[in-house]
C-alpha cells in the first residue's frame, strides 16, 4: 500500500527548529519542501545537512506553495499568532509552538479560522507525548494514588536566557499543560510572583501557584537562574506520592506508598484521632523510553491523514495562555490572587 504524502513546510529553524526538522525528514509519509528563516547562516547549514529542501528567508514563498499542505511554526512567540493566521487562511494545515500566541483572544480567533476551513491546529505541548507524563496519568487516573492532594513542579536550569518570553510563558506553560491533562481539568484561580535580574521587564524566575476546583494545588518553580537543571514534578495523593524525574532515563517515576493513617481508636477532650506515618515500598516501574517529539509529530500527521481531533489541538493551546494571562496579571498587581476566565 503507497502511503500518502504529506508536504510540508517548517518556518524557523533556530534552537528548537533542527529537532523538528530532524523528525519530520525521518518519517517516510513526510517530505518537508521547503524551510523559512531570516538568519542566512542557518539556512546554509540547512542547505548542506538536506540539499534536496528548498531554503528561503520569505515566508511568502510557503505560504504561496500549493503543493505545501502543512506548516510548522518554531519562531519567536509574538510570531505565532500571524504566522499560524497566515498559513490557516492559506489553506494549511498548522503545528506551532508552545505556547499557541500571546492572547487568548489570538487563540480563539486561530481556533475560529481552523474550523471554518476544517483545517488541524495542533499546539507543541511536547510533554503531553512523554511516556513518563502518560503512565503518571493513568496512575492517577486508576486511583492509585487515591485523592489527589497537590502538585509541585520544579523546572529550572542556568539559561537559556530567552528575550521573546519570560520564565513563566517558556518553561511555567510546560507544566501548566501537564497539570490539567494529569488533572482533566483547568485550573480556577492563580497566585504568582516573578523576578527580573538578568533583564528589566523579563521575569527570569517565576513562582506561581495554580488551584482547581476540586480543591488540588499545583504549583511551579521556573526559572533559568539555577546551578542545576531540573524538571521534576511531585504528585501527593491520599494513599500514595508519586515522583516523575526527567533527567532520570532510566528511573522516570517513582511511586512512594507512604503517607498519613488515621488512629481512630485514640481518642481525648482534644482530637478525635491520631495521625501515624506510614512508610511503605517504593515501586519503581517499568517504562518504555520514547522520543516525545517524534510521538508528537506522528499524532500530527495521523491528525491531518484522518481528521482526528488532537490532544494538543487550539483549545488545549488556548486553556494554557488563559492560565498563563491570568498568573502574568498576578505577577504585575503584586501577586493578587487572579480568577481564571
Amino acid at each position: 500500500m503507497v502511503k500518502s504524502m504529506i508536504n510540508m513546510g517548517i518556518i524557523g529553524v533556530g534552537r528548537w527548529g533542527p529537532n523538528i526538522l530532524r523528525n519530520f525528514v525521518s518519517m517516510e509519509d513526510v517530505r518537508v519542501s521547503a524551510v523559512c528563516d531570516t538568519d542566512a547562516h542557518r539556512l546554509e547549514a540547512i542547505s548542506k545537512r538536506y540539499p534536496d529542501i528548498e531554503t528561503t528567508s520569505d515566508v511568502n514563498d510557503i505560504m504561496a506553495n500549493r503543493k505545501i499542505s502543512s506548516v510548522v511554526i518554531a519562531t519567536p512567540l509574538a510570531t505565532h499568532f500571524p504566522l499560524s493566521k497566515m498559513a490557516l487562511e492559506s489553506g494549511k494545515h498548522v503545528f506551532v509552538e508552545k505556547p499557541l500566541a500571546t492572547t487568548s483572544r489570538e487563540c480563539e480567533e486561530l481556533i475560529e479560522i481552523a474550523d471554518k476551513k476544517k483545517l488541524i491546529l495542533f499546539v507543541g505541548h511536547t510533554f503531553k507525548y512523554n511516556a513518563g507524563i502518560r503512565a503518571a496519568k493513568k496512575y492517577i487516573d486508576s486511583n492509585e494514588l487515591g485523592n489527589i492532594y497537590l502538585i509541585d513542579a520544579s523546572r529550572t536550569n542556568l539559561g537559556p536566557v530567552r528575550y521573546d518570553a519570560n520564565a513563566l510563558w517558556d518553561l511555567a506553560a510546560h507544566d501548566i499543560s501537564i497539570f490539567s491533562y494529569w488533572l482533566g481539568d483547568s485550573p480556577y484561580s492563580v497566585s504568582a510572583h516573578g523576578g527580573c535580574y538578568l533583564n528589566k521587564n523579563i521575569a527570569d524566575v517565576v513562582y506561581a501557584t495554580f488551584v482547581y476546583r476540586n480543591g488540588i494545588i499545583a504549583h511551579v518553580h521556573a526559572s533559568w537562574l539555577n546551578p542545576r537543571k531540573v524538571r521534576e514534578i511531585t504528585v501527593v495523593g491520599e494513599k500514595k506520592m508519586l515522583v516523575w524525574n526527567d533527567m532520570n532515563l532510566l528511573e522516570p517515576i517513582r511511586l512512594y506508598n507512604v503517607g498519613f493513617d488515621k488512629e481512630d481508636h485514640y481518642q481525648d477532650s482534644f482530637i478525635d484521632f491520631r495521625l501515624s506515618i506510614r512508610e511503605g515500598e517504593v515501586v519503581i516501574p517499568r517504562i518504555q523510553l520514547n522520543e516525545p517529539l517524534m510521538t508528537e509529530c506522528v499524532h500530527f500527521i495521523e491528525c491531518i491523514k484522518t481528521g482526528k481531533q488532537p490532544l494538543t489541538d487550539g483549545h488545549d493551546g488556548l486553556q494554557v495562555v488563559k492560565a498563563l494571562e491570568a498568573a502574568t496579571r498576578s505577577i504585575n498587581e503584586q501577586s493578587r490572587i487572579i480568577t481564571i476566565t
